[in-house]
């Protein structure tokens, strides 16, 4: 719900500041969010809370709870003070203020808090009795600052839970699950005035209603929830209604959201008003949508899955608190872990590129984060809250409430992972890793050491996001050939905070070039997996720097290179669930040379290669089999080699013999305007003219993914047993003499 906040001297809030020690926003951020995802130090409840809302640099906070401890004090520990349902904090420092209040009466719970526009009396509703021993039936006012019962706000007894308040200068808006103010008919919506008298304003609802809002200047209360109808009008889970007649301006029939979902939380700025969905089923809208203020038609919507429970929009950015676990389909974090707070510019639906505060999913219903609330100084010291049924924050113990400075973050990047170096040409080394990922900068820097030394050899830059992590590198053109070398790789962010250093790799600087990576660097390959490393991912030795990620165990590198003048290693797959898979997803090729090398004796064949958009979940873990694959080359049991595309059906060329014969062969798969060509030994085998192919988000993988039975000589497995060398991927389509020549070079 959107905050409507009095005012408070800049001085005041610089002072206090500086008094913990806040500072401006750091370059360090990435462009567009203001908040570190470093959390500060916040008292903690020990149990949900449900709602908060911000007034004067204090933050008050409901739920259901009892009792409030400090920063990382495990429950029922040292410090721990009652408090029963309601507790109010210093928004600057995280600690309780003299502000306390008992929320009690039958299953007590604070379930929804705004403050008036003067700052000067806060609303609460519910499901309670009493407020510091004074009556009143699910919802009461609180003085502020003194922070006592106003007992001239005595609203009729409402009915049932109180979800959503919106308090304006003359009314009180809100609703729930009530169908009576003191005995008069309110379908889930009511408003008193500001001494609780009941007034005309009676929109009616089918179901309960869980957020409400009334953008700043505009005479229209926007409403969200469960409901089908509103006034007896098709509009699902959203409408705009007259402050004053409570009739509807505007309603959302024809499934703008669809039936299994429901609006949790509405905000809003000058021109426009954001709403946070959660769903269950399929084809939910569990995402955020922004909505045009004059028109009040969608602007945009997200598709993450995952439901979101809040949104608050702070200096162009819409911050949310959810549960998203799949943005794939925005080309973002593919299906995973939860991820609890997100960002995205009011501008553009994709997420912000790196702010990653973690929390868990806690306790109760596991949601994790509920709430969102925000100070409003716009001096470079506001502080954003959040609160919920979360227990940890970034990894540590911290109960249900958590709040973000605006930066530097005190977290740096991770360790650069996958180290490993080749020398691809006299007196170059190249080095290659692994992207680090940070929780607040998508832009970091790569320090590449040398022997030891403690000056770096070369600074580096890349951008990574905590799901997607590419390869970066640098070449050593100062080696020396004959002479052996190590290195290492150190990230830091903008602010100078840096990580561990990575592991160390050795490398001996090459006399000359080796032919066949030569050959195929120069004939354009944009991936080029050679697949001998010694570690679990598959460095990419084009100058594409798209990474291998593993679905193996330890090293993927097991037998020797089918390159007979080469002592680079050749990747052994195991039949069952071995697999190289690219991590960033990119547009499928229209044309396009797939080249690898290959060595089996099976007869349950299986896909050599091909392009799937499955992707890696967190921590380069594997998510799945790609459910929209094609590009591919399989081979049946009988150990013939099959490539196959989808055009609106298979299509597809197969070998005439078979090569299950446990000796290395070099097969090359080409698609492009004259057709799909098979070249096998480096000779065409088979061909036919179809130039199209399926249009999809993916990326390369060799040694299995989907195959279903429905393909042309389909294999018993959808995994290949046997060895597989020098992968790459051209965006040309390679000429006979090139394919032949690559074959000979590499049997010399």
């Amino acid at each position: 719900m959107h905050k409507k906040l009095a005012a408070v001297l800049s001085g005041m809030l610089l002072a206090a500041a500086s008094l913990i020690g806040l500072a401006p926003p750091s370059a360090a951020l990435s462009p567009g969010v203001a908040f570190a995802a470093t959390d500060l130090p916040t008292w903690q409840t020990n149990g949900i809370v449900w709602a908060m809302a911000e007034s004067n640099g204090v933050v008050y906070a409901g739920g259901t709870f009892t009792a409030i401890r400090p920063p990382r004090v495990a429950a029922g520990g040292a410090g721990t003070r009652s408090a029963v349902n309601f507790a109010a904090f210093d928004a600057y420092t995280g600690s309780p203020v003299n502000c306390s209040l008992s929320v009690t009466g039958g299953s007590a719970t604070v379930r929804a808090m705004d403050v008036s526009p003067d700052g000067r009396t806060l609303y609460i509703g519910g499901s309670f009795g009493t407020v510091n021993g004074v009556n009143t039936t699910r919802i009461a006012a609180i003085n502020l600052p003194g922070c006592t019962v106003n007992t001239s706000f005595r609203p009729a007894a409402v009915s049932a839970t109180v979800r959503a308040i919106e308090a304006t200068d003359s009314a009180v808006y809100f609703g729930g699950d009530l169908r009576s103010v003191g005995g008069s008919t309110r379908e889930r919506l009511a408003a008193v005035s500001t001494t609780g008298a009941l007034l005309p304003w009676a929109p009616s609802a089918d179901e309960p209603v869980r957020a409400l809002h009334v953008p700043a200047g505009r005479n229209v209360v926007l409403a969200g929830g469960d409901f089908n109808t509103m006034n007896g009008a098709d509009s699902k889970a959203l409408a705009v209604l007259d402050t004053a007649a409570g009739t509807n301006i505007r309603t959302y029939p024809n499934l703008f959201i669809p039936r299994t979902s429901v609006v949790k939380s509405i905000d809003s700025d000058a021109t426009s008003f954001y709403i946070g969905n959660e769903g269950t089923g399929g084809g939910v809208f569990d995402g955020r949508a922004r909505l045009d203020l004059n028109t009040y038609n969608q602007i945009w919507r997200d598709t993450c899955l995952g439901a979101t429970q809040a949104v608050s929009v702070y200096a162009s950015t819409l911050y949310s608190a959810n549960h998203a676990h799949d943005c794939s389909s925005m080309n973002g974090f593919p299906d995973g872990p939860r991820v609890h707070l997100t960002a995205q510019n009011i501008n553009n639906p994709s997420l912000m590129h790196q702010w990653n505060p973690v929390t868990n999913d806690g306790q109760g219903e596991g949601i994790g984060p509920r709430t969102l609330a925000h100070t409003t100084a716009g001096n470079g010291t506001d502080i954003l809250w959040t609160g919920g049924e979360f227990t940890t924050v970034n990894g540590t113990g911290q109960q249900s409430l958590a709040r973000f400075g605006p930066g530097p973050g005190g977290a740096g990047p991770g360790t650069p992972q996958f180290v490993s170096a080749e020398s691809r040409a006299s007196g170059q080394n190249t080095v290659r890793w692994q992207s680090a990922s940070d929780p607040d900068d998508s832009e970091l820097a790569y320090r590449v050491y040398r022997n030891g030394s403690a000056t770096p050899l070369a600074t580096v830059g890349s951008s990574s996001r905590w799901w997607d992590l590419p390869q970066a590198s640098f070449t050593d053109t100062t080696a020396v050939p004959g002479t052996t070398y190590t290195y290492r790789v150190q990230a830091s962010d903008p602010s100078g905070r840096t990580g561990p250093l990575s592991a160390q790799t050795q490398i001996t600087t090459a006399g000359s070039a080796a032919p066949y990576p030569t050959m195929v660097r120069s004939d354009g390959a944009t991936t080029y997996w050679r697949l001998g490393d010694s570690q679990a991912a598959a460095a990419d030795s084009s100058d594409g720097d798209k990474m291998g990620l593993p679905n193996l165990g330890a090293g993927i590198a097991g037998t020797a290179s089918a390159l007979r003048s080469d002592s680079n290693r050749a990747a052994v797959f195991d039949g069952v669930d071995d697999m190289v898979f690219g991590q960033q997803r990119i547009n499928a090729p229209t044309v396009f040379s797939a080249e690898a090398w290959f060595k089996t004796d099976t007869t349950s064949g299986g896909k050599i290669l091909g392009f799937g958009n499955a992707q890696p979940r967190r921590n380069n873990t594997f998510l799945g089999y790609s459910s929209v694959y094609d590009r591919h080359v399989y081979m049946s049991d009988a150990g013939k080699l099959v490539f196959g595309v989808w055009t609106g059906s298979r299509v597809v060329v197969t070998s005439p013999a078979s090569y299950n014969d446990n000796a290395w062969h070099h097969v090359v798969a080409t698609q492009g305007p004259g057709g799909m060509t098979l070249y096998v030994d480096g000779v065409q085998v088979a061909a036919n003219t179809v130039s199209a192919n399926t249009v999809s988000l993916g990326s390369w993988r060799i040694g299995g993914d989907t195959i279903p039975s429905s393909w042309p000589s389909a294999p018993t497995s959808r995994h290949f047993r046997g060895a597989i060398d020098e992968f790459a991927i051209y965006p040309t389509v390679l000429t006979p003499a090139q394919i032949a020549a690559h074959n000979e070079q590499g049997r010399r």
